[in-house]
């Protein structure tokens, strides 16, 4: 039995006006979120997974804004379709903290060196929760000590630089949950932390899906991180999901060329040490004027000529698991 639908993400556009003209960069992108799932979106730097999740969360620049496609949350009582929300007005601002929590990609830049952890944890509770300080600050006591962090009551009045890296990363944590959302998004959380602390890190995550019933994204490139957390992967290229299915049709059935060639270059344990790695062929190609057609086509091995010129369709080459390439042009195409 399927899992409650929590989010749909269905054919979004994202572009950036700049002064060399409208830049897409994240083109026709689906999939859906269900409650107490993992999604992992994976793909190389600078393709589009941080866009994605950041259009969810209406956090673009400036310059940066949906061109087309929805995004619709179900809270158990509707659908709301917060990417009709203005960026900065009530109805998003009652969205972000509260429903849908965030935890940055780096908590060096995420938190304000000249607040402390605690009033910076307790922001979010009293503008969505109207609670006295004296009771935000109690709960936020509390989600420190859930989330592991050693003598709370005194390290809820430090300072960030006070705190190692991963105890930093733990406070992000604790201001994407203080308002206990039902969907958070996590945007590459163990970068630039060593493995131990990243086992941590997504060890409390697996904790929080199971224990709490939470919906998380994860945003990643590290392939490992997706077998042991994700339900379902969508594989990002240039703006465009590639691939999208359950974690077994990605890991045993890899359809897409660049799905394939991403899983043969994760080092194997008990490789040889005279074994060279896999690596992908080429450079990831610029978005400014970037033609029709499948943008892996210079780098893919299975290239032929009906791969440029046109979009690419999505295929369902088995129930739940899309494709966006050729060589399953005889499967029914997914709208």
């Amino acid at each position: 039995m399927e899992k409650e639908l929590i989010l749909e993400v269905k054919n979004l556009h994202t572009s950036f006006k700049t002064g060399k003209g409208e830049i897409n960069i994240v083109k026709d992108v689906s999939f859906n979120l269900h409650r107490g799932e993992t999604l992992a979106v994976v793909g190389e730097s600078g393709c589009g997974k941080s866009v994605t999740v950041h259009s969810i969360m209406q956090l673009l620049p400036a310059n940066g804004y949906i061109k087309g496609g929805e995004v619709n949350y179900y809270d158990g009582k509707g659908k709301e379709t917060i990417s009709a929300h203005k960026k900065n007005g009530k109805a998003m601002r009652s969205i972000r903290g509260a429903k849908i929590g965030m935890v940055f990609q780096d908590p060096m830049s995420s938190l304000n060196p000249v607040y402390t952890v605690g009033s910076q944890i307790i922001e979010s509770l009293r503008q969505h929760r109207k609670l006295s300080k004296a009771e935000a600050m109690k709960m936020a006591l509390e989600m420190l000590k859930k989330l592991g962090i050693p003598d709370p009551e005194k390290r809820i009045n430090d300072y960030p630089h006070q705190f190692s890296g991963g105890m930093k990363q733990r406070v992000v944590i604790a201001i994407a949950m203080i308002c206990n959302p039902d969907i958070i998004i996590a945007d590459e959380p163990t970068t630039a932390l060593d493995v131990t602390i990243q086992a941590q890190i997504m060890e409390l995550m697996k904790s929080l899906q199971v224990n709490d019933n939470k919906s998380i994204i994860l945003i990643t490139h590290n392939m490992g991180l997706v077998a042991e957390m994700a339900d379902q992967v969508a594989v990002m290229y240039m703006g465009r999901v590639v691939e999208y299915g359950k974690i077994n049709d990605i890991f045993e059935n890899p359809s897409h060329p660049y799905t394939s060639a991403l899983l043969k270059s994760v080092p194997v344990l008990g490789m040889d040490k005279s074994q060279e790695l896999v690596t992908i062929p080429g450079s990831t190609p610029s978005p400014v004027g970037l033609k029709p057609g499948c943008e892996f086509a210079d780098r893919c091995p299975h290239a032929k000529e009906e791969c440029r010129g046109k979009d690419i369709p999505n295929f369902e080459i088995t129930p739940g698991h899309h494709v966006r390439c050729i060589l399953f042009n005889d499967h029914q195409e997914v709208r």
